[in-house]
């Protein structure tokens, strides 16, 4: 092999989740939900999706003609909630596009949707590339910590780069030089590169995260992109006794550490650098409208009004939305960890930071 038997961590986990028919994205086993590997939140609650339209019609009532692109849509239920949501808030947009690497999931969408809201199928639309210009709502819920990710190992004024190779038939890491430039230039920046430590300092840099920013920075004419993930500023990312990274794999609701275990079956993630998103955004013409939460975003934007629609007093149908709700929002579950960060153009600011109003963190960044 011209690249001596090793490969960068990115490589690898774009084989092992994107390629066609034997990727993790690409194979036909369930994922999402009760059944699959993991739960995300449109499929923990409907509450989720209704919430989030109240953003959403924000800054549809700003951008003349806007529409919706929705990154990695899983199994269509997000699309669902939130347009049967905007209906009912007067807001539908015209268009609701679907750009999926995923041709599975992409037919699990069209079923979700044809059955839970035939009356809009029309107005949604799947894409096969990012379009050339676009104005509206850019959505992408657990999208960043999907993309691969390159493992960087700071050691004794050294940076290196973590990879893999294959040996005593299996497969096993190998640490080499790091050479590419645009992940040298981004690694002697960071804590590590400064902070003594006792061992090797190993973490992650996507700079896939940080071109998919620039891609979407190009594109957008008018509106706000809104991207949810779990993650954490610069500061606590590289945290000194986060010296092992953030790397994580799921498998059938089992969270572990191993990227080697079913190559293919398992889902691979890191967290989110907030601060690089946000960076990378500025430095492309984009203004930071917002940064908090989950669980600030949800309450700002009306979740506990949502929940008290249901009456109390029907226990049967109050306690599960009660319950997800706090699974939604609770410190102990998805309400610290995932964030919200809202990016915006063309629009005022404050269009894109309804669902900001308290527990603005951006002094984190």
């Amino acid at each position: 092999m011209q690249s001596g038997g090793w490969i960068s961590f990115a490589d690898y986990m774009e084989s092992v989740l994107y390629t066609p028919e034997t990727g993790y994205y690409s194979g036909g086993a369930a994922k999402f939900g009760a059944g699959g590997d993991f739960v995300t939140a449109p499929e923990m609650s409907p509450l989720f999706g209704q919430t989030l339209a109240r953003q959403a019609a924000h800054i549809l009532s700003a951008v003349e003609q806007g529409a919706i692109l929705e990154f990695g849509a899983g199994s269509g239920k997000l699309a669902v909630d939130l347009l049967r949501a905007l209906e009912e808030l007067n807001h539908l947009p015209q268009h609701y596009y679907i750009l999926d690497l995923s041709a599975d999931l992409q037919q699990r969408q069209r079923t979700t949707i044809e059955q839970h809201i035939p009356h809009l199928a029309s107005r949604v639309h799947w894409l096969s590339a990012l379009p050339e210009q676009f104005e509206g709502l850019i959505l992408a819920n657990e999208v960043l910590d999907a993309m691969p990710f390159h493992l960087i190992v700071w050691q004794d004024g050294n940076i290196a780069e973590r990879g893999v190779i294959w040996k005593d038939h299996e497969l096993a890491w190998q640490d080499q030089p790091l050479v590419n430039q645009e992940l040298f230039e981004i690694a002697r920046q960071l804590p590590p590169a400064d902070q003594p430590s006792p061992h090797a300092y190993i973490s992650e840099i996507s700079l896939a995260n940080r071109h998919f920013i620039r891609s979407l920075a190009s594109l957008l004419r008018r509106g706000s992109i809104l991207l949810v993930d779990y993650g954490f500023g610069q500061s606590e990312y590289y945290h000194p006794q986060r010296y092992q990274g953030t790397l994580m794999c799921h498998y059938r609701h089992h969270a572990h550490d191993d990227p080697f275990f079913l190559p293919g079956l398992q889902d691979i993630t890191s967290h989110a650098d907030f601060s690089a998103i946000a960076r990378t955004a500025l430095d492309s013409g984009l203004e930071l409208a917002g940064y908090t939460t989950q669980a600030h975003f949800l309450i700002n934007c009306g979740i506990t009004d949502l929940l008290t629609r249901t009456p109390a007093d029907q226990p049967g149908n109050y306690l599960p939305l009660a319950s997800q709700v706090q699974r939604l929002v609770s410190p102990a579950e998805m309400g610290e960890l995932f964030k919200v960060i809202a990016l915006s153009k063309g629009i005022e600011p404050d269009t894109a930071a309804y669902g900001f109003m308290k527990g603005d963190l951006r002094r984190l960044l």
